[in-house]
């Protein structure tokens, strides 16, 4: 394994895991999450998420070609364009998800946090696409490396949140990182695009 392939994998898995999107959310919570009350649910939400990656990484390439008969370009393309519309609604709105849809759940730690805001169709994508390229092991231990990050983000969601409102830089933040979130969308869906054009072009 070398370690700049696999610091790349980690750091294209946080950038898609997004945690500035858990920040704003768990930041803006009513009632307003303490630490005693967010640590259970970011450990519960990160566990949850990282069971779902880890059966998708070792099983999901199969599940695809063999039960709905659908190629891993179609997958990039397909994440790509539910990313990029995620993306685009952070940078029109300041917001990725709004988090008064929620305010009436009791646990959050499943959905939305373990799914779709961590488990979320980009990184299910991406998963998929290392495992297939780069193989399952090294795939979990970049998978495993960006959820810790995410992590300490979520425990630290509170203190950064009041922070950033000080500064009035949550929705700046949020406006920015969206416009990430749409460039990787958009590479998604290139690649996704040229990973279909070969194999037009092999078939040929």
């Amino acid at each position: 394994m070398r370690l700049g392939e696999f610091i790349e994998m980690a750091a294209y898995l946080v950038a898609l895991v997004n945690p500035a999107s858990k920040i704003f959310l768990l930041s803006t919570m009513k009632p307003a999450y303490t630490w005693r009350t967010l640590r259970p649910v970011a450990i519960k939400s990160t566990v949850a998420a990282f069971v779902i990656l880890c059966v998708l990484t070792v099983i999901g390439n199969v599940v695809l070609d063999k039960v709905f008969n659908v190629e891993l370009f179609s997958l990039n393309v397909a994440g790509g364009v539910i990313l990029f519309l995620v993306g685009l609604n952070a940078v029109q709105h300041g917001r990725f998800y709004d988090a008064r849809l929620y305010h009436r759940t009791r646990d959050i730690s499943i959905v939305p946090l373990a799914a779709p805001l961590i488990a979320g169709p980009g990184t299910i994508t991406a998963t998929l696409s290392y495992a297939a390229h780069r193989g399952v092991l090294m795939t979990i231990a970049a998978l495993s490396c960006a959820l810790l990050v995410n992590l300490v983000c979520m425990l630290a969601a509170v203190g950064i949140g009041r922070a950033l409102n000080r500064v009035n830089a949550t929705g700046p933040l949020v406006r920015i990182t969206g416009l990430i979130v749409c460039a990787v969308a958009v590479q998604m869906i290139f690649n996704g695009m040229g990973e279909w054009l070969s194999h037009v072009l092999v078939a040929r």
